[in-house]
């Protein structure tokens, strides 16, 4: 079976032409598009929206830069262990617990621009990890960049936190 890279003809990087894969989305969904076997056979049709169902899949994963990492990490045979590595950097620990604290200040005193500080300060430290993880797997180090990928797990995770934090404010 294709991966999603061979499925829309694009080269399996984490740097992606956005362009090209908008058009070879579009192409695929035209050839397999449930309205063009309307006249099918029961088994044509299944077949078409199990193509439509993964041709979904494959671009929703391929537009989002943090599954795209993700994937081309599984694609490599590297396991992300996201449910039983935990482990990270200490100097990346340190940071999430000054992060928690501030978040915990911020909620007490109902300090929206300390909110606004910290949810740029993540916003910030996701785009630089992003970076960093492009790079390692365009270089073929997998392993390196699944820790990468597991960090910005923890990121968007806290994001919520903070994105929720905001919400609770103005409520």
């Amino acid at each position: 079976m294709q991966n999603h890279f061979e499925l829309f003809g694009l080269p399996a990087r984490f740097e992606v032409d956005m362009a090209a894969l908008d058009t070879a989305y579009r192409e695929v969904q035209g050839r397999v598009h449930p309205d063009r076997f309307v006249n099918a056979t029961d088994a044509e049709k299944r077949v078409a929206m199990q193509w439509a169902t993964r041709a979904n899949e494959a671009y929703q994963t391929l537009r989002n830069p943090q599954k795209r990492a993700q994937y081309l990490c599984e694609l490599n045979g590297v396991d992300l262990q996201t449910e039983s590595n935990t482990a990270m950097p200490m100097a990346f620990l340190m940071q999430q617990m000054e992060w928690r604290e501030a978040l915990g200040d911020a909620r007490a005193a109902k300090d929206a621009e300390a909110l606004d500080e910290l949810d740029a300060q993540v916003r910030g430290e996701r785009k630089t990890m992003l970076a960093q993880v492009g790079k390692e797997l365009d270089a073929g180090n997998y392993q390196k960049a699944a820790e990468g990928v597991r960090a910005l797990m923890f990121l968007d995770k806290f994001g919520d936190e903070v994105q929720y934090a905001f919400e609770a404010l103005e409520s």
